[in-house]
């Protein structure tokens, strides 16, 4: 199965650039809602992303804190259970330059996965980097914009858990537990 994977940011407080229609004399004005966030809770939230070729269908996971090498791998063995459970082998992954891909930790983790997939059975990884300084070429690029446009709310701050709720809804995932470092 071809896929492309990238992570993204959704800001609670800045809107993306929109373009409205709106009627004459009462035009769309967004409003300043970042003194509404509350102490403690996120001004973006953080998610792994696979789009899907065969299906057009996407892989969503948010994630507490940042993404990092360790949740990279957790997000794509979760991917892996999954579509070994439709019966898939092997994913091609189309994905950026970024740290926490090809960190030393992720490489070790895929040439060892792929060991225990050949021994085991599963879905093997054969990962393609994009050149750098390249984001138009990853087919997930436009999902990312598309779905921020499409969950924003103009005049009022999304709690997290609305934000989350209408980004399953909009990619049509199930929600899922977040992905977390786990205890060092």
């Amino acid at each position: 199965m071809l896929g492309y994977q990238d992570e993204c940011w959704f800001s609670r407080v800045t809107p993306p650039a929109l373009h409205a229609w709106s009627e004459p004399k009462r035009s769309l004005r967004l409003h300043d809602v970042s003194a509404a966030v509350a102490a403690g809770e996120p001004k973006a939230l953080s998610c792994y992303g696979l789009l899907r070729q065969d299906t057009g269908g996407m892989l969503l996971r948010f994630v507490d804190g940042r993404p990092v090498s360790e949740l990279t791998e957790a997000f794509l063995h979760w991917v892996c259970e999954g579509l070994a459970a439709e019966g898939k082998r092997a994913l091609l992954l189309v994905w950026d330059n970024a740290a926490w891909h090809t960190s030393r930790r992720v490489r070790v983790w895929i040439r060892a996965h792929n060991r225990r997939v050949k021994r085991e059975g599963g879905v093997r990884i054969v990962a393609c980097f994009l050149p750098k300084r390249s984001p138009w070429l990853n087919a997930i690029e436009p999902q990312w914009v598309h779905g921020k446009r499409a969950v924003v709310e103009p005049d009022r701050l999304l709690t997290p858990a609305e934000l989350m709720a209408r980004l399953y809804a909009y990619y049509g995932c199930s929600p899922t537990e977040h992905l977390s470092k786990t205890a060092a």
